[in-house]
């Protein structure tokens, strides 16, 4: 489902990178910090990290190559390594890192209170450990849109696929409580909200032919016919701008803690 990092890019990579920037510098912490990026993906949130918190270093895992040969692509800063790892099972001692954070994949991982266990193994005492999902119920414009206009020709399929079903994760009570369950003290819940503009419903509709994500994965199977009846409702539901710009908006729930 997530291999290629320039599909990636042009469906999620372009919006992940601009809430990866507003979380970096709403978590405030001091200069010199080891980090630890679990699910680095393309690198967006790492580069964050390097623009606004100025690390001592950063090391990035994920399991998946195709994104990792992307992020090193991307993100050449000595201070930042980037490995091949699954966040169930970090290769790293106890206690390694002083910030590590996640951003829109803990949901992803088939079992994401593993993956929290290991986040709090590696935080070192009094480090912090945050992490950021996308709304995918209701906050998440650009998806959600989809999903319903899906749902209109193909109710019994999309009802098992909706990332807002499907991921119970991303709301505020169970993820507050997988922190909590993880060991973390002083636990607390937010949210970052962003514009997603469209250029033109070209630049939103383009990427979802990508096969990069559930909701692409999804209308890369079917028949062309099929994908033309979404596409042609989406175009007569989407908002639109006099210069046809496309004015969505994309929320994040975000949860930290103290280890």
């Amino acid at each position: 489902m997530w291999q290629s990092g320039d599909a990636y890019e042009a469906y999620i990579g372009r919006w992940s990178r601009r809430i990866a920037a507003t979380f970096v510098r709403q978590l405030d912490v001091p200069a010199s910090r080891r980090w630890l990026d679990v699910g680095c993906g393309t690198g967006a949130l790492t580069a964050a990290v390097l623009t606004a918190a100025d690390p001592a270093e950063v090391v990035g895992v994920d399991p998946s190559e195709g994104f990792l040969e992307t992020a090193r692509a991307s993100v050449t800063d000595p201070r930042v390594t980037f490995t091949l790892a699954d966040a169930r099972s970090l290769p790293f001692p106890d206690d390694r890192f002083d910030v590590v954070v996640s951003g829109l994949v803990l949901n992803f991982v088939p079992e994401p209170a593993r993956a929290a266990a290991e986040i709090a193994r590696v935080t070192a005492p009094g480090g912090l450990a945050a992490a950021y999902f996308w709304d995918l119920a209701e906050g998440m414009e650009l998806i959600r849109r989809f999903w319903d206009a899906a749902a209109e020709f193909d109710p019994s399929t999309v009802a098992e696929l909706d990332e807002g079903r499907k991921f119970t994760l991303c709301r505020p009570e169970p993820l507050g409580r997988l922190w909590t369950d993880a060991g973390f003290t002083s636990v607390s819940v937010g949210e970052i909200k962003i514009p997603t503009v469209f250029a033109d419903f070209d630049d939103y509709w383009q990427p979802f032919l990508g096969a990069q994500g559930p909701a692409p994965s999804y209308l890369a199977t079917l028949p062309e016919a099929h994908r033309d009846r979404i596409r042609d409702l989406l175009r007569s539901r989407l908002p639109a701008n006099p210069d046809g710009s496309i004015p969505l908006t994309a929320r994040a729930w975000v949860v930290s803690g103290t280890a």
